[in-house]
């Protein structure tokens, strides 16, 4: 059965001589491995179809669950990523979370447009890289059901929770005081880091990435989204530690 959709290449491993196996993010077929035969040979049509970092148009062969690249035009290549070094590792760490919070053959309608869009907001620079980031990876894992609680005191139910702190581990947001014994690693939120958080949470896909904070909020936003992301996760990310090495 052939089928054609969309698909951002979220991975690329060589294969044999020539040939590469791909691992693809769909938004109806959710992630794929896809087996592109001949797109390392010189010449190939689908040689810039199947980079890294590419959403392209895809036919594709289904076998027994086995994909099989038949034919491939790339729709979007995000050429500021390959400009910049920075941002290409820092794209990169973005697919191989993508890769981890999708599963084979399970869609996921919201993580291929958030992903996207995330792309495109870096590589157009319509914010700064750590904004960009720190927005990409929060709201990664609401789609992801880690989203944290956010609206209020998870103790008291005060809306502007007094020398606030989130659980890194159970996601709740309480006051100092209120703060449970069993909440675990805590960290401060600062009244512009929350009200920035909620931001990102609740606001449209589209003006998701259309804000602005001052410094010190960015570079404490930053650090609470990633630390969120990797205690939620459990787990570390290679390209997260190499653009940290290139930024």
């Amino acid at each position: 059965m052939y089928i054609t959709t969309p698909g951002l290449i979220l991975r690329e491993t060589e294969y044999k001589e020539s040939s590469l196996i791909l691992t693809v993010l769909t938004a109806d077929r959710g992630k794929l491995t896809v087996q592109a035969r001949g797109a390392r040979r010189k010449g190939s049509k689908v040689a810039a179809a199947t980079q890294l970092l590419t959403l392209s148009e895809m036919t594709l062969f289904e076998n027994r669950e086995r994909y099989t690249l038949t034919e491939a035009r790339s729709v979007e290549e995000f050429r500021g990523l390959r400009e910049d070094l920075g941002k290409l590792a820092l794209g990169t760490y973005f697919a191989e979370l993508m890769d981890s919070l999708a599963d084979e053959d399970a869609p996921n309608p919201e993580l291929l447009p958030l992903g996207l869009n995330a792309l495109y907001a870096l590589s157009e620079s319509l914010n700064t890289d750590a904004l960009v980031k720190a927005a990409f990876e929060l709201r990664a894992m609401c789609t992801a059901g880690f989203e944290p609680a956010l609206a209020a005191c998870g103790v008291c139910g005060k809306e502007r929770p007094t020398a606030a702190v989130l659980s890194l581990e159970g996601g709740g947001l309480y006051c100092a005081g209120c703060r449970p014994e069993g909440a675990g690693e805590c960290v401060t939120l600062s009244p512009g880091v929350l009200d920035a958080m909620r931001h990102i949470i609740s606001v449209s896909p589209k003006r998701l990435y259309a804000f602005s904070v001052g410094p010190e909020t960015e570079r404490r936003l930053a650090r609470v989204c990633e630390a969120y992301l990797l205690t939620q996760l459990g787990r570390g990310f290679g390209t997260l530690d190499f653009y940290k090495s290139v930024k």
